[in-house]
């Protein structure tokens, strides 16, 4: 299922995925539209600005809609899982080092899994691949500083501060 445009009717890809149309559902989707690769924490405060909801039932409609496949969870290292409305393109990610900023690349080849391991057949033999996982690190553009490039390869927590 492609990221939805803003016509696509929310209350259509739950049912299409064989769920019930319901409000925190449908404020989880409202959400994650507007903030894609959002993490629990930031969909359960946007989410309370319009619902009263209990954390838990975030949670909960998060782990029903990624099972479904209308949402997809990723978690870059060192990262909290984040949700993501575009699913089913095996696309993949990069993050930067800086600011955790994420942004979407399509798959390198194409087509699911998009890369096979060399000795996949000595190692795990009989082992279908059905989908490759890939992120990319480096720096965004506005993290890219003459301050940082001696130390651009460290998390921002652990930089040196020079100013």
């Amino acid at each position: 299922m492609p990221v939805p445009d803003h016509h696509v009717d929310r209350s259509e890809m739950l049912r299409a995925a064989g769920l019930r149309v319901t409000q925190p559902r449908l404020a989880v989707l409202e959400v994650l539209e507007s903030r894609p690769h959002a993490g629990a924490d930031v969909v359960i405060s946007a989410v309370r600005e319009t619902l009263p909801v209990s954390t838990q039932a975030v949670y909960d409609v998060l782990n029903t809609l990624s099972a479904h496949g209308v949402v997809r969870r990723f978690q870059p290292a060192g990262s909290v899982s984040r949700y993501e409305l575009r699913t089913g393109d095996n696309h993949h990610h990069v993050v930067c080092r800086s600011c955790g900023g994420v942004t979407d690349v399509d798959c390198a080849t194409g087509e699911a899994p998009c890369l096979d391991p060399s000795e996949l057949g000595r190692h795990a033999p009989g082992f279908a691949l059905d989908e490759a996982e890939v992120t990319y690190w480096g720096l965004c553009s506005n993290c890219q500083a003459p301050s940082d490039q001696h130390d651009s390869n460290r998390p921002h927590h652990l930089r040196r501060e020079d100013a």
